[in-house]
């Protein structure tokens, strides 16, 4: 019987906790080492155990480190302590066990699974406020990568794996330096090591990747070159990269037919996220210091384009566009069936938020409470079709408090939890701590 660097049963032992960990079966290996489920102190746990070549002493003060100071974020399954074994130099770690419902970005790619716009919208929130704690601890991750990021496909909440990679910013010497087409440009010509700046590329190209499918410098002159061996990808990644829609130089454009999944998605998508992505790989590719988009304006984006979010009732909802403030509502189509769409209410809440009241979309404590900016651990109310007239949607309360809405007449009505209020042009919803008016889409 073939076993893997540990077998099932074997105990190993945990240094900070002092326990034993019983080891279950392999979930899965690569080159640094191998990830098993186990059990420790009655719960099922995750280790991973190096190969002897990569269990050297300063992996070990690495993870000393990412114990020490803890995990930044639930969302990354983070070293909880070492485990060794007697009679053996190498070592492992603990952590936090990813639960089933989360699916790998490639997975996504693959169209395996197909989330709505909103979760999609979601998973990029929840990358950029991860990597924005990561980064406010003074750490850098040095791997941003598909392979390293997970998302559960119906709430679009996040996990990060691999987080022995994790270092100091600006002591990263040595370790990884990345995955190929997700490097930083200064990285793949060998003139930066990872840091945090570099993170801000990564995150860049995966957010890209999330949402269009394609990669962010693969157009006309990756097509043509066919076999991407180290010289081409040096070139188109490192030396001259090329922004597939870069509004100055056109070289790189998609080609038509052969990359037209980028070209459809990208019309999909608003403006102001446009404009983020063109600044990340043009201005951005070439200057590091200054030209990245930050974590917070990436948050601050996903959030806003979650709710921008219009089901189409030509298709019965199942087509979804993002609404542009930018763009006049006469303009808006439907991508599946083409027709005109109609302009809905949009609630403009006293926080600053504005969310479309399109049927599926959610209120969170993000919207309504001050002071809890893109909080989304807790639904206040969703907006709900009528269920016999077409065109009229409601907010139902799912909150814990009622509700006071004065309508544009100047009636006024109570909404207890568990109720819905139809949502007219004129009305105001008063939450208790923030209220709403509702306005008829121009």
């Amino acid at each position: 019987m073939t076993y893997g660097l540990l077998r099932p049963g074997q105990v190993v032992f945990a240094e900070e906790s002092r326990l034993a960990c019983r080891i279950g079966d392999l979930l899965g290996g690569g080159g640094q080492g191998e990830v098993y489920r186990a059990e420790l102190g009655g719960e099922t746990v995750a280790v991973k155990w190096y190969r002897t070549a990569v269990a050297s002493s300063a992996q070990r003060q690495a993870l000393e480190e990412l114990v020490r100071r803890g995990t930044p974020s639930p969302a990354f399954l983070w070293p909880m302590d070492i485990v060794t074994a007697p009679r053996t130099q190498a070592f492992g770690y603990v952590m936090p066990i990813r639960d089933y419902r989360f699916v790998g970005m490639s997975e996504l790619v693959r169209r395996r699974v197909e989330p709505t716009a909103r979760v999609l919208a979601g998973v990029g929130l929840g990358l950029a406020e991860a990597f924005l704690l990561l980064h406010a601890q003074g750490l850098c991750y040095r791997d941003i990568s598909f392979g390293n990021a997970f998302f559960d496909p119906d709430t679009g909440e996040v996990l990060v794996c691999d987080n022995d990679n994790v270092a100091i910013d600006g002591s990263a010497l040595g370790g990884v330096l990345g995955t190929p087409r997700f490097m930083a440009p200064e990285v793949v010509r060998g003139e930066a090591l990872p840091s945090s700046r570099t993170d801000l590329f990564s995150l860049a190209v995966l957010l890209f990747m999330m949402l269009f499918v394609h990669h962010p410098f693969e157009g006309a002159r990756e097509h043509e070159t066919g076999l991407l061996d180290l010289r081409a990808m040096r070139s188109l990644y490192g030396e001259h990269p090329v922004f597939v829609f870069d509004p100055a130089d056109d070289s790189n454009r998609p080609v038509p037919g052969a990359q037209q999944n980028v070209i459809d998605l990208w019309a999909l998508y608003p403006r102001f996220l446009h404009e983020l992505f063109t600044r990340s790989f043009t201005l951005g590719a070439r200057d590091p210091v200054d030209g990245r988009v930050r974590e917070s304006q990436w948050r601050q984006a996903m959030a806003r384009l979650r709710d921008s979010v219009l089901a189409c009732d030509s298709c019965g909802g199942d087509a979804e566009v993002f609404w542009d403030p930018s763009e006049p509502w006469s303009d808006l189509s439907c991508w599946r069936c083409h027709a005109r769409l109609r302009a809905p209410i949009v609630l403009e809440l006293d926080t600053g938020a504005s969310l479309l009241a399109s049927p599926g979309a959610e209120l969170f404590g993000h919207h309504v409470v001050p002071g809890r900016l893109y909080d989304f651990s807790v639904r206040v109310g969703e907006v709900v079709r009528h269920p016999t007239q077409a065109g009229v949607v409601g907010l139902r309360n799912v909150s814990e408090r009622s509700w006071h809405v004065r309508a544009s007449t100047g009636s006024a009505q109570e909404v207890p939890p568990g109720k819905s209020v139809r949502i007219a042009p004129g009305s105001i919803i008063d939450f208790g701590p923030s209220s709403a008016l509702a306005r008829a889409g121009a």
